[in-house]
């Protein structure tokens, strides 16, 4: 897990079993740190952190201040709850954790976790920290840890692990299972892979195998095919393509000469896909915001402050537009602000749809470069067909109010309904394009899609569909008067 990608363990907003436990826990601890006295805290504490567990209090840690969270690490039952809670907990919470302890509490936790969970941990500390606390460790550890390490992130070299079963081809059921029993320490079996004596992937033996199958049978006599694997420096998307078309529980990580350096489990795809989400919510928010709740309030101010500011130079150029059409058809102009709300919200709505239809068709990867074009035009025909029905629709609409209550401007009813019905129809038809292409374009330039649905597209759009409604108010009242 990135450490400038703040990931919050609270799930979704929706009510929930889990999400009622996260509030019921949040409830005691902050109940157990309000009493009179340092001793009534310890023992409410204990008390609930034997009645819980780790992983449910890592998700409630969260809520607590940060200067409490220590306190209810320290307060865990053992090692394994310590290291269970610091593994499901968000980074905030080791952050503080960490500045609490010392490198020999910390080093005690390392050597007990699997290589790749310790990396994610680990780097919630300070570069300078993290050399000094992996050195205490054992050399084999040591080494595993750094290889993960040297991987850049958001790659399959750091979402694997390199502690997994391997085995040659020649090396009995029975043998195998006695070595994986003297190694309880290693939890990835769900498939133990078959390599050859220069140590190349060959194939694989699901767990079930080792148990249908006689004791004496040789490996290469149970073992399947591998018809997917990775080199370390694939990316986070592509390891989660592969495991979620393929649905495939261990995936193996091979170098450039096809030996097995490592395995990526779909736990470790599921973190992956919890943080690409994350990342494009924040995106199509405006506010891909990488700094944590202990950072002053101005550092977080201007992370949000660049699509802002995008935002409001669009809403200026709208402003110098009015101004300038002003100057053209003053009375026209007052007529026509009374639909611009309608004009770009309806627009709009057009477009974000357009374009998060794209946007997860390429994150799902049902958008290939052979139906790329089949699918925007089928994005285009919808667009056109929602602006024919909604533009007939508003403009028959407000031709029927204005002829019921009369009209308060110097058109007529039959005219006023022509122009909204008519500029709307543009204006829809204009934001079905920018949604469409939007997401086309970033992909193109390098960007992420997702945030083509927001403020930079949604700014574009108010801009644009504004534009088009007064060009048809001017050209049609011109025609007609």
């Amino acid at each position: 897990m990135d450490e400038e990608e703040e990931i919050h363990p609270a799930g979704n907003l929706m009510e929930s079993k889990t999400s009622h436990l996260d509030d019921i826990l949040s409830e005691k601890l902050t109940s157990a740190f309000h009493k009179e006295t340092f001793q009534v805290v310890l023992n409410d504490l204990i008390k609930i952190a034997c009645e819980h567990s780790p992983i449910d209090l890592a998700y409630a840690a969260y809520r607590l201040p940060p200067s409490e969270r220590p306190l209810l690490y320290e307060n865990l039952p053992d090692l394994n709850a310590k290291i269970e809670f610091m593994v499901n907990t968000d980074s905030n919470t080791r952050v503080a954790v960490f500045r609490h302890i010392d490198d020999i509490e910390a080093k005690k936790l390392v050597e007990k976790m699997a290589p790749d969970d310790a990396v994610a941990i680990l780097e919630d500390m300070s570069e300078k920290r993290f050399r000094r606390v992996v050195d205490m460790l054992e050399p084999k550890k040591a080494g595993r840890i750094k290889e993960i390490k040297k991987h850049e992130r958001n790659t399959a070299g750091r979402l694997m692990t390199n502690e997994f079963f391997s085995f040659t081809m020649d090396m009995t059921i029975g043998a195998v299972a006695r070595y994986i029993h003297d190694n309880p320490g290693i939890g990835t079996t769900i498939r133990i892979f078959v390599t050859n004596d220069a140590g190349e992937l060959q194939g694989y033996v699901p767990a079930r195998n080792l148990i249908v199958n006689p004791p004496h049978l040789p490996l290469r006599q149970v073992m399947r095919p591998v018809t997917h694997k990775v080199d370390p420096e694939a990316t986070r998307e592509e390891v989660v393509d592969i495991v979620e078309r393929y649905k495939i529980s261990a995936l193996p990580v091979v170098d450039s000469e096809d030996r097995l350096v490592g395995v990526i489990t779909y736990e470790d795809v599921l973190e992956a896909v919890e943080d690409i989400a994350d990342v494009t919510i924040a995106n199509m928010a405006g506010t891909a915001e990488k700094v944590s709740e202990h950072d002053p309030t101005y550092k977080r101010f201007f992370a949000r402050t660049p699509w802002l500011v995008v935002t409001l130079c669009a809403g200026l150029v709208n402003v110098g537009v009015m101004s300038s059409i002003q100057g053209y058809a003053g009375g026209l102009l007052t007529f026509a602000l009374f639909f611009v709300p309608l004009i770009t919200g309806m627009s709009g709505n057009i477009g974000v749809q357009s374009s998060t239809v794209l946007v997860r068709s390429m994150a799902t990867g049902v958008l290939s470069v052979g139906n790329k074009w089949q699918a925007v035009l089928k994005e285009l025909l919808i667009g056109f067909l929602c602006a024919c029905v909604f533009g007939v629709l508003c403009g028959f609409l407000i031709y029927a109010i204005d002829f019921a209550h009369g009209s308060h401007i110097a058109l007529a009813p039959s005219t006023v309904g022509l122009i909204v019905g008519i500029g709307l129809f543009g204006s829809c038809l204009t934001g079905s394009l920018l949604g469409v292409s939007s997401p086309l374009f970033f992909a193109r330039m390098g960007i992420d899609p997702a945030i083509a649905s927001g403020p930079i597209i949604t700014a574009f759009n108010d801009f644009l569909s504004m534009s088009i409604f007064f060009l048809i108010t001017i050209g049609i009242t011109t025609l007609l008067m």
